[in-house]
């Protein structure tokens, strides 16, 4: 067989493709996204596929959904690198890097069960974004989340 060895799967009819995600990371995408499987999307997850820019990168297809900036946003903060493609009747509309907010607003949940987000009153949660690996700050409390993040998204 003559040829590069080419990664082949359906292509979606509407939806968006995240690419570029560092590999092993697309489940953590997924989580942010609270996308489990158990609401029936159709989702296409490469896992470890060879780049030439990342080495090795995920990518996934979510068939029916456009993502929020909230969740790109995110998103942003565990694959820096990656490309949000929008897909409309099988042809990609709109083709954007992501780009690190300074800020996330309402998004993630602070851990601290003190922080006045956790409270009745109707705070949305806010964080100032750190240098890339260190994570986001609380602006109410200055807890830091610089690990499992995506166990803490859900504010919206």
């Amino acid at each position: 067989m003559s040829g590069d060895p080419e990664l082949r799967v359906s292509k979606i009819r509407n939806g968006t493709v995240i690419d570029h995600v560092p590999g092993g990371r697309a489940l953590t995408v997924l989580a942010i996204l609270g996308i489990d499987g158990s609401a029936g999307e159709t989702v296409s997850v490469g896992m470890n596929v060879p780049s030439e820019t990342l080495g090795r990168k995920d990518i996934l297809k979510i068939e029916g959904r456009e993502l929020s900036q909230a969740e790109v946003d995110v998103i942003s903060l565990i694959a820096p690198d990656a490309t949000i493609n929008i897909v409309r009747e099988y042809d990609v509309v709109e083709k954007n890097r992501v780009v690190r907010p300074d800020r996330v607003v309402g998004v993630i949940d602070c851990p601290n069960a003190n922080c006045i987000t956790a409270g009745e009153e109707p705070v949305d949660s806010e964080f100032l974004v750190l240098g890339e690996g260190e994570g986001v700050r609380c602006v109410y409390c200055d807890t830091i989340i610089d690990e499992e993040l995506s166990a803490h998204v859900g504010g919206e």
